[in-house]
């Protein structure tokens, strides 16, 4: 067996997964990796593993389970209370997401293109009429998915600055106080926000949820804030780290890009071979309730399971040559949105969001590219989800 390394590690190159996993890469589809704080968890690197274990009722999402692995200290410090949809297991899980799934269809996110490419167009238009340099996280990434989550749920964008620093603080901290405030802040806001609407109905999602769910009884103030939060949150963190990451990896891959700007129809595949390559969210955790053999190996009831998507999304056996970045080959069972029950609710959104940003950016400036050298480029630490802190380009 492959010796422990600690998980998470940062990534040397923010496209690429940290070089200390590339031994387990090679070794079992299981091994063993150690946590910040001392206890051990199985590391699944096996596409096909992963997949078997992710459909498995054995493994549950329960943050709340004593045993619930958790890969750092301000973490952990969230893990007292029920996390809506991410942290509870079937048949309570499938209850939750059938109240919000409404919100997230493939003839709502149609419904919803025509005022994504608007705001993608409208912030385009101001990045040229400032002229460049310009640092693309504050100017696009950001605020694209900022902007249409807002109006989706029916956020008020002119508290965009409140939310988005505390959905930073929520993820990144530093400290586990820190963490904890912003949740506790971000709560505040959107309770507030929700008794407001209880009063003043207006059309988002959240007034549907007011109205079909809390007035019926089937969700209580506490419940649809918490939902509330964790819709606002995932739906603006998770894109805005692949426009950054997507597009500085795009520019680091010059042929790939010409390929996209020649041929206008391989943007849908180059969205899924993006979501396969990045890997943003690296690393689902799990709890064994009962005993799981798996690969010729034994996951005994209450070990902790981390399951390492930027590994999984490059096993060998499933994708050929898959560190090489390939518009061309079929990269639809990654496990960049997850798998199972967990899979991403808001995965057609974000798809929607990705092809008509991408898509306009490289065509509307044709000169972009970086800026600064791309080894001074800061990118995010390992514990956290995976993205740029800033993307500064000119055109």
């Amino acid at each position: 067996m492959t010796e422990s390394v600690s998980f998470p590690q940062d990534r040397t190159c923010p496209y690429q997964p940290p070089a200390a996993y590339e031994p387990l890469r090679e070794a079992s589809p299981l091994s063993r990796v150690t946590l910040f704080d001392g206890r051990t968890a199985w590391f699944v690197t096996g596409h096909a593993e992963a997949r078997a274990l992710l459909v498995d009722p054995r493994l549950s999402s329960d943050r709340l389970h004593p045993a619930f692995p958790t890969t750092t200290e301000r973490f952990a410090a969230l893990n007292e209370r029920r996390t809506e949809l991410l942290g509870v297991d079937d048949p309570e899980h499938n209850t939750q997401r059938r109240k919000v799934i409404p919100g997230f269809t493939l003839k709502r996110t149609a419904a919803l293109r025509p005022m994504i490419r608007r705001t993608v167009d409208g912030l385009l238009d101001a990045m040229v009429a400032t002229g460049p340099p310009a640092d693309l996280v504050t100017a696009f990434a950001l605020p694209v998915p900022s902007m249409v989550i807002c109006a989706l749920l029916g956020v008020p964008y002119d508290d965009h600055d409140f939310f988005e620093e505390q959905s930073r603080r929520l993820l990144r901290g530093p400290e586990p106080a820190d963490t904890q405030d912003a949740r506790d802040q971000l709560d505040g806001y959107l309770g507030k926000l929700i008794d407001h609407k209880v009063r003043e109905p207006g059309d988002g999602l959240l007034d549907e949820l007011i109205e079909d769910q809390l007035h019926t009884g089937g969700m209580d103030r506490t419940e649809l804030v918490r939902m509330a939060v964790l819709l606002l949150v995932a739906g603006h963190e998770t894109t805005a780290n692949m426009l950054s990451l997507g597009t500085f990896t795009l520019l680091e891959h010059p042929e790939r890009l010409a390929e996209l700007r020649a041929d206008a129809s391989l943007m849908p595949a180059a969205v899924e071979e993006l979501m396969r390559f990045l890997s943003i969210a690296d690393g689902m955790l799990r709890v064994a309730t009962e005993d799981i053999e798996m690969a010729g190996t034994v996951i005994r009831a209450e070990e902790g399971v981390v399951l390492a998507t930027s590994l999984i999304n490059r096993d060998g056996s499933v994708y050929p040559d898959a560190d090489v970045l390939d518009w061309h080959r079929s990269a639809r069972h990654h496990v960049g949105f997850g798998f199972g029950i967990h899979q991403c609710l808001g995965q057609n959104l974000a798809r929607a969001e990705m092809e008509i940003a991408l898509g306009a950016l490289i065509t509307r400036l044709p000169g972009l590219r970086l800026a600064a050298p791309a080894d001074r480029i800061p990118f995010k630490p390992g514990d956290t989800l995976q993205g740029m802190l800033e993307l500064p380009v000119t055109w």
